[in-house]
């Protein structure tokens, strides 16, 4: 079995943590074990709780457009036709996707207990704001506003938290974290059947306090987040000395030499550019990101045609909570298993075929019990592969900058894609077009990119292995060898 564990390095590694002093040398291996165990357990506790919120809110924003959508909000604003309101969703991917590389460079050089916050006060205010837009122009305006303050903190967080854990820690953490987005699928459901009833508050209709209260929620959520998200290991304070040391220990152990504190360089920026995994991880991850926002955007759309135009907003809203749930289980279920495993390809490429069945199953059928479980394993098949892909970039990366870097534009890229999502559903009440082009980005993209980055890796391997990638250390010190990152000959790809 191909694994990224350390316990796998080639005889001869580069590679040595012992310059960082080990606060438990004195120790037997039985009491590191269990320091090692409680270390972990307080990061889990200090870094992942608190982000998960913070991308369930952010997740619940993006999307709630969705939900404003069967509450009325077109004819609101003057009637608003199906293009012009596909225009306001495509708008939102634009200005992500052109933002994100830059703001994981942003997060490192701000610290990101100050950029997280900032940008979290800054898009809830975006969205408070959109509900008292008065035209398409107003909704057009707070949708691109809202892509560029967003684009920070899903990329950012997963770059952040490989910054903290092993390689094969990392995949449960990312789909414990990216869960957020199922369950803000469930809870943007329950809370929009609720938040509806205020309809004609205040001169308000209902859509606008949807957007009105969540916005609220998202700046009160900011100004708590100047004091509850953590720095990286080198500089976090709610670790003493002896727990950092701890940490960057063991990440280097993981083969992740950059660890500690690294300082900006265009060369990082130019070795991003030209590392294939790269564009590898942006043909997969668009085979899931594009099927993610059209399924988070337009699930109350099917829902309600379902039932023939006959279900209520509250009743398709409420009917859109099952798949999400079960969609985050699946999402946790996969990360703890390839972790365990320490193989992600063959995860991404069976769950994925789930999510094929499922939009075939909406394509080929009228009937709306079969098109509701259709709905239930699109979702099964869509949101584990997003935190699969994304750990399995990551893992494959090496160098603060350059994952951070990469991480962007892989990022960023799927969610370009966001605007093939906005403008595939348009013929209701079967919307052919939408499920057929989903369907073919998860076979084409998802299944297909990940067979073969899974085997492209896997030669890469076996070629490390026998020696034939040496030659790049000859001559070399340990710190100059640690700069050539996943290059290195000891450093083994997680298939």
């Amino acid at each position: 079995m191909e694994s990224d564990s350390s316990h796998n390095e080639k005889p001869g590694a580069t590679v040595d943590p012992h310059d960082i002093p080990d606060p438990d040398a004195h120790l037997s291996e039985a009491e590191r074990k269990a320091i090692d165990r409680k270390l972990v357990w307080k990061l889990d506790l200090y870094l992942i709780p608190w982000l998960c919120i913070l991308y369930l809110l952010s997740f619940l924003d993006r999307t709630n457009i969705g939900n404003a959508k069967i509450d009325g909000l077109q004819k609101s604003l003057g009637n608003m036709s199906t293009g012009r309101y596909n225009a306001c969703l495509s708008i939102f991917f634009v200005s992500y996707a052109l933002f994100e590389p830059l703001c994981n460079i942003l997060l490192k050089r701000l610290k990101p207990s100050i950029f997280i916050p900032i940008i979290m006060v800054i898009w809830g205010c975006v969205m408070t704001a959109m509900g008292y837009v008065e035209n398409w122009s107003g909704l057009m305006a707070a949708r691109w506003f809202l892509g560029m303050a967003e684009a920070g903190l899903y990329p950012g967080i997963n770059y952040f938290l490989s910054c903290w854990y092993k390689r094969d820690e990392f995949g449960v953490r990312a789909a414990i974290f990216f869960s957020a987005a199922a369950f803000s699928g469930s809870f943007g459901g329950l809370l929009a059947a609720a938040i509806n009833n205020l309809n004609g508050r205040a001169g308000r209709p209902g859509w606008a306090w949807i957007f009105i209260i969540e916005g609220i929620i998202t700046v009160g959520f900011g100004l708590l987040s100047f004091f509850m998200v953590h720095d990286f290991p080198d500089t976090a304070t709610f670790l003493n000395e002896e727990d950092r040391a701890r940490v960057l220990r063991r990440l280097k152990e993981d083969k992740q030499s950059s660890a500690e504190h690294e300082e900006f360089k265009m060369e990082y920026l130019w070795a991003a550019l030209t590392d294939w995994k790269m564009y590898m991880g942006m043909f997969i991850y668009m085979g899931a990101a594009m099927p993610l926002y059209a399924f988070s955007l337009f699930l109350p759309t099917i829902i309600k045609n379902m039932g023939g135009g006959k279900y209520s907003p509250t009743r398709s809203q409420l009917l859109s909570v099952p798949p999400y749930a079960c969609a985050a289980v699946l999402t946790i279920t996969v990360g703890y298993l390839a972790d365990k495993a320490r193989r992600r390809g063959v995860f991404n490429i069976f769950v994925s075929m789930l999510g094929a069945v499922g939009f075939g199953m909406l394509l080929g059928s009228a009937d709306p019990h079969v098109q509701y479980a259709g709905c239930f394993l699109g979702a099964l098949g869509i949101y584990p592969c997003i935190a699969n892909t994304i750990s399995w970039v990551s893992n494959n990366i090496e160098g603060v900058y350059k994952r951070g870097i990469v991480l962007g534009f892989v990022i960023g890229w799927g969610n370009i894609n966001g605007v093939v999502s906005s403008n595939i559903y348009f013929e209701a009440p079967r919307f052919k077009v939408g499920h057929g082009v989903v369907m073919a980005y998860m076979l084409v993209c998802l299944v297909g990119g990940s067979t073969l980055l899974h085997f492209l890796l896997k030669r890469e391997n076996k070629a490390r292995k026998e020696g034939k990638r040496d030659h790049l250390v000859e001559g070399k010190s340990l710190q100059e060898a640690e700069k050539l990152g996943d290059q290195r000959p000891d450093f083994i790809y997680t298939v």
